[in-house]
Order: structure tokens, then C-alpha cells, then sequence
């Protein structure tokens, strides 16, 4: 008797068919093929009124609202308020500074986003502390190589929402992580000190704060001192969403083993070394989907500036469509701003999925 062993088989093919992938995801039973034919009869209502509206018989090009056609959209209401939409009351002689602004916040930091950019250290570092520096003096101006100044009470329109996203995101998340770690602190003034700020913060609504800020802040100041509006609202969004993203990042820290913390301090790392090089890359890992989610709330919420006065995005576009002259076009403007809105919101989406692909962080623990 010989014993042989069996060559392997070789898998089946598998054959795409769209029939049989029909048949598989969509009317796999009966349940199923009524939901599909219900949501295909929902799409067949819906999405054909609205290509019609929006693009077949929508009207382009115009310079008012004589040109727009009925029944379709006016895109030339965005059209001819473009400038406003996204640089609101900015003196439109200066709005190069926005511009250029803009244009070295892109070649600046963008390159951060990418692995392999070789000097990622040496650029993340003095974009962190020199882009601001030299936002603010393009954007405000000065008495500096003879700027002229911009109060900002002339910013709004999509310039003056990433502002607030932009240093709400940029201030709120080392703040936030500074708090995480002093909740957990087992120094007691510490710990008692983060958890009162955190519980105040998140027990206040944001509108309030903005409220707080601009209304009764400047009652308590001695007489003459003031800030600025919107330094004040900056502030006051910086401080509102780090208690946030402090819950978010203790949510990690939590979820770190302890043996994680032993390993380290038996390899004779102090605190900061333990959690600057163990313990916080890992915690961080974990909740990017969590922290992702803060930012993008961050953004929509943006605007609720309009409550101390400040013409952000939305309520640039808001007071366009109640202009006598564009009266009947909110619905353009809305839709609009639902999809400014969108393209930043999934942006960020993608790219936190992005980064949790590259750092693998759906890893089997």
C-alpha cells in the first residue's frame, strides 16, 4: 500500500455577473425584493425632478434674474455673488491678501498630509508657528510694512468660516489632549481643575458661550480694555470644543492596556516620555474616527457666529437671498451652501479614513 498525498485543488472562479449579483444583494428574498422595488420607486420620484431642476433646465450664465429660465435653477444668483459668498464685506481692492493667504496655507501645510514628504518635522514646525503669525498679518494688516488694516467686522463669507474651523481645530486639540491627561492625573488639584472644565464646557450649549462672549464678557473687563469680536468668539470656540476633543482622547487612554503604561516606566521613561512616545501614539490612533467627528461638528457649527453679529458663510448667503433684486433664489443659495458644506465635511471623511488605513488601526488587538 502506497500512501501519496493529493495535489491541491485549485479554487473555483469566481465569475462577476450583474444578474447574479442582483439576485444576491438586492432580491435575495422576498423582504428584500419589496424594500428594493420601494426604494427604487422612491428614486425613480425623486431623483428625476431634481436633475431637471438642477441641471438640464437651469440657467448658467446671466447677470440678473431676468436671464433665469422657470422651472429650472438660477445658478447665476451664485454666479454674480460669488465674490460675497466667499470673501463677504473684505475690500474687494485687498482680497488678494485672502488669496495669497490661502494659496501658502496650501503649499505650506499641504504637503504634511502626504507620508513621504522627506522635511515633514522642519515644515510642521514652522508651519505652527509662522502661518498664523503670517495669516493674521495678510488677513487684519498693520502698521508692518504698511498693511492697511481690515477690521473684521468686513470679514465673513466662506473666508471667515475656515478661520474659525481652522484655529478652533488648530487651538482646541493640543488643549484638549493637555485635559484628557489631567483628568486622568492622579495629582488631585489637577485632575479636580480638567474635570471642572470639562464638565462646564460640555454642560454649556455653544450658542450660549457665544453669547457669553460677545454680550457680558465686555461688562466685566475694567473700563477701556477690549477685544475683538471675533477674537473673542475664537476663544470662545477654541475652549468649547477642547473639552470635547479631551473626552474623545481619554476615551483612547482608557482603551490603552496597562501593560502598555508598565512596559514603559520599566524601561525608565518619565511621565512626558511615556506619553509622548507610548502611550499618546497609540491612544491618538485609536480615536481618530471620534476626533474627526469633532472637527467636522466643529465646522457646521461655525455658524452659529451669526448670533453675535459676525456675516459667516451661511449668513452671507442667508442675507443674499433676501436682497430685493435676487428675491425667489433661496432655494439656489441653500443648496449652495448645503454643498460647500458637504465637499469640506467629506473631505475630512475621507481623509481620517485615509489615515486609519495608513496606520492600520482596524488592526485585531
Amino acid at each position: 500500500m502506497t500512501h501519496e498525498t493529493a495535489s491541491s485543488l485549485q479554487p473555483p472562479k469566481v465569475i462577476f455577473s450583474p444578474i447574479g449579483w442582483m439576485r444576491e444583494h438586492l432580491f435575495s428574498s422576498v423582504w428584500n425584493s419589496i424594500l428594493t422595488l420601494i426604494t427604487l420607486y422612491i428614486l425613480w420620484l425623486l431623483v428625476p425632478p431634481v436633475i431637471e431642476w438642477a441641471f438640464l433646465k437651469a440657467s448658467w450664465v446671466g447677470t440678473s434674474r431676468d436671464d433665469c429660465t422657470p422651472g429650472g435653477a438660477c445658478w447665476v444668483f451664485i454666479a454674480q455673488r460669488w465674490s460675497q459668498f466667499m470673501y463677504g464685506f473684505y475690500p474687494e481692492a485687498l482680497r488678494w491678501r485672502v488669496d495669497l493667504a490661502g494659496i501658502l496655507a496650501v503649499l505650506w501645510g499641504g504637503p504634511l498630509l502626504f507620508q513621504r514628504f522627506p522635511w515633514k518635522k522642519l515644515f510642521g514646525f514652522s508651519f505652527l508657528i509662522g502661518y498664523p503669525l503670517i495669516a493674521w498679518w495678510l488677513l487684519y494688516g498693520g502698521d508692518l510694512f504698511g498693511m492697511t488694516t481690515v477690521p473684521t467686522d468686513q470679514w465673513g463669507g466662506l473666508m471667515l468660516t475656515l478661520v474659525i474651523a481652522a484655529v478652533g481645530i488648530a487651538g482646541a486639540m493640543p488643549l484638549g489632549i493637555l485635559f484628557a491627561l489631567g483628568r486622568r492625573s492622579e495629582l488631585p488639584v489637577i485632575k479636580a481643575v480638567s474635570i471642572a472644565f470639562i464638565e462646564f464646557w460640555r454642560g454649556v450649549p455653544l450658542i450660549s458661550v457665544l453669547f457669553m462672549s460677545s454680550v457680558m464678557l465686555p461688562l466685566f473687563l475694567p473700563e477701556g480694555m477690549n477685544f475683538d469680536k471675533l477674537v473673542r468668539a475664537l476663544i470662545a470656540v477654541v475652549l468649547f470644543q477642547a473639552a470635547y476633543i479631551a473626552e474623545v482622547v481619554r476615551g483612547g487612554l482608557q482603551a490603552i492596556p496597562k501593560g502598555q503604561y508598565e512596559a514603559a516606566q520599566a524601561l525608565g521613561l518619565n511621565y512626558w516620555q511615556m506619553m509622548g512616545l507610548i502611550i499618546l501614539p497609540q491612544a491618538l490612533k485609536l480615536v481618530i474616527p471620534g476626533i474627526v467627528n469633532t472637527f467636522i461638528a466643529l465646522f457646521k457649527d461655525t455658524s452659529l457666529v451669526i448670533i453675535i453679529g459676525l456675516s459667516d458663510f451661511f449668513m452671507i448667503i442667508h442675507r443674499a437671498t433676501v436682497d430685493p433684486a435676487w428675491l425667489g433664489f433661496a432655494t439656489e443659495g441653500y443648496v449652495f451652501a448645503a454643498a460647500v458644506y458637504w465637499i469640506f465635511c467629506f473631505g475630512m471623511s475621507r481623509y481620517s479614513i485615509a489615515l486609519e488605513k495608513r496606520l492600520n488601526t482596524d488592526h485585531r488587538r
